[in-house]
């Protein structure tokens, strides 16, 4: 059975690019509560230690990667350098059981102590180049995608969060069913559960008969914010001061700003950029509702935060949002890209305290109890003893082999007049 783990990941707290770091945190703080002992080798941030121990788990990060590049790709090469020196001088102290690589960015770190060391592989793809763009249309799209095909090809099984990216993957990659293992991500609703007074908070941002729509996650043109801007003036025309509050960072921030002056919603937006955790779930706190108006989504963590914090969810029927948002049941359902129904959806909530309250009920219970850490590193772990039992077996067969041919070579040997 599996107890020692190498965790290969591009970002990790407090490097909070999107939710990859979320999940690899709550899951290798979970199998290390279980007993395993987890390394996550992960990207430097500033003013953190190389090493150090975050709960129960091994956290290195690489320093090398600083080094100046001359272009994202030759990053994420220096980056897989300094994950392998870390790897590799970690598994000669004590050799890893599994290694659990997430996305295509640590694919060439993952490959090579798989094949320089046979330690079995797992991966987890968070998302694809393909689904995030609508399609591969540059060289570098060319080159992701074919970085997360070999991620896939050299693992032994494959997990993905939602059934929308099970049928992505054999889509893309002509991946076999029985490769892909579906385990969903997850949040903890004790996180939400501490004393706190959101007036002082709210008033910052609304007066006391304003309402809040609350956005969370990367300013990218596969979010929908551009969308969920286009709805506000549809919102604001019914439930006149309502505030948009929007946290996050990303490519896309400085045009959607000024596309909220453009249309005349500026006064009723706050882009915050980034927000620590702690802040975070304050302003879950404030919130009337959260909005997820994504065109693309894997999965859609913030869905699940927002129900863990009792907030009314509106999301777009898009991806792994379907796997747990019911429509006026856990949350309401909209059509990915129309503006329109977003704000229909919207204002189901900011009008309807019943709907909210039920919302808020039904969605909670089901947080609580299907997507839940605990659960999901049960599974994960389900697919770790898998594939390690199955290595393992391979290898006795291929030593119990080359132990029955070695008589018959040495034989051989002999009536040529070979010496061994």
């Amino acid at each position: 059975m599996p107890k020692r783990v190498l965790m290969l990941s591009w970002e990790y707290p407090p490097r909070v690019i999107g939710g990859l770091a979320r999940v690899v945190w709550a899951l290798s703080k979970e199998l290390a509560e279980k007993g395993l002992e987890v390394h996550v080798v992960t990207a430097d941030h500033p003013g953190q230690a190389e090493h150090e121990m975050d709960g129960k788990v091994h956290v290195h990060r690489v320093k090398s990667q600083t080094d100046m590049t001359p272009d994202f790709v030759t990053w994420v090469n220096r980056l897989n350098f300094g994950m392998l020196q870390h790897a590799i001088k970690l598994h000669m102290q004590k050799p890893f059981d599994i290694i659990h690589a997430h996305d295509w960015m640590v694919t060439d770190a993952a490959w090579t102590m798989k094949a320089g060391f046979g330690v079995p592989m797992v991966a987890t793809m968070h998302a694809t180049e393909a689904g995030r763009m609508h399609g591969v249309h540059s060289d570098l799209q060319r080159y992701i995608h074919q970085m997360e095909w070999r991620l896939t090809y050299e693992s032994w099984d494959v997990i993905v969060n939602s059934q929308a990216m099970y049928h992505e993957l054999q889509h893309l990659f002509g991946m076999p069913g029985n490769k892909i293992a579906v385990i969903p991500n997850g949040t903890d609703p004790s996180h939400f559960d501490f004393d706190f007074d959101p007036r002082g908070l709210r008033s910052s941002y609304a007066r006391e008969y304003e309402q809040i729509v609350l956005y969370v996650g990367r300013m990218v043109r596969e979010k929908g914010v551009h969308v969920l801007l286009e709805a506000a003036p549809h919102v604001l025309a019914e439930r006149p001061g309502t505030q948009f509050i929007f946290v996050g960072t990303g490519y896309y921030l400085d045009e959607l700003k000024q596309q909220a002056w453009n249309m005349g919603v500026g006064h009723n937006t706050h882009f915050l950029g980034y927000v620590g955790d702690a802040d975070l779930l304050k302003l879950y706190k404030i919130a009337d509702v959260v909005a997820i108006p994504s065109l693309y989504e894997p999965f859609g963590i913030v869905a699940l935060e927002g129900m863990a914090a009792n907030v009314p969810v509106v999301t777009t029927d898009v991806g792994g949002l379907r796997d747990f948002v019911e429509h006026m049941n856990t949350g309401v359902s909209t059509y990915a890209g129309d503006s329109g129904s977003l704000a229909w959806g919207l204002l189901q909530v900011l009008r309807n305290p019943d709907l909210a309250d039920h919302l808020r009920r039904t969605a909670y219970e089901k947080v609580n109890h299907v997507y839940n850490w605990k659960v999901i590193a049960d599974r994960t772990y389900e697919v770790y003893s898998k594939v390690v039992d199955a290595d393992n077996m391979i290898k006795a067969q291929n030593a119990a082999s080359q132990e029955s041919e070695e008589p018959v070579a040495a034989v051989a040997g002999k009536k040529k007049g070979v010496s061994k």
